[in-house]
């Protein structure tokens, strides 16, 4: 049976695959190009198949995708006189500064919304098989991580807290939720 989710994705632990999911949907009340969601549009791509396609989309410039997995950055100029490699480095520099302005307007985000975001891109910026979707996410955990003026958590700690064992999971849990 296929799975929306990329192949990469299906091999972590449940709890991992739980957290990506969490971060899905984006929040309510703010415009549909806001910075949030561009973001996001890109969290989507780098783990969920494009549904029109059935194929993974990790170029945060491909113009495919439509809105929910649509693209987070302007398409690159086929007229560049950059060589391939230097729209490269332009694209993930782009995407750096996405990350800068959606930080810089994090207070009109609800808070829960981008805690969601901060777990998921750890995931994402420990696990992900490749080195500049990897690199793009690890850079963004660290920067949100930073923000909020706390030290990330390493991927081992990560594995150990999000690794489908409960005991270890509310060894992490400060307020425990309580059957009604």
């Amino acid at each position: 049976m296929p799975s929306v989710l990329q192949a990469w994705v299906q091999k972590l632990t449940f709890m991992q695959q739980a957290v990506l999911m969490t971060a899905v949907r984006g929040p309510d009340g703010i415009p549909k190009n806001h910075k949030a969601k561009l973001l996001l549009r890109y969290f989507r791509r780098s783990f969920l198949i494009v549904c029109f396609t059935g194929e993974p989309i990790l170029d945060p410039a491909d113009q495919g995708g439509g809105s929910f997995t649509g693209p987070s950055l302007p398409p690159i100029d086929p007229n560049s006189e950059h060589t391939a490699e230097e729209d490269e480095l332009l694209m993930w520099e782009q995407m750096r500064e996405l990350g800068r302005e959606y930080l810089s307007c994090v207070d009109e985000i609800p808070h829960h919304f981008h805690l969601h975001l901060t777990h998921a891109a750890e995931i994402l910026g420990y696990k992900h098989p490749y080195a500049n979707v990897r690199a793009f996410w690890n850079w963004f955990y660290l920067a949100a991580v930073n923000d909020m003026h706390f030290f990330p958590e390493s991927e081992a700690l990560m594995d150990t807290r999000l690794g489908d064992n409960e005991a270890n999971w509310r060894a992490r849990e400060e307020v425990v939720a309580a059957a009604p």
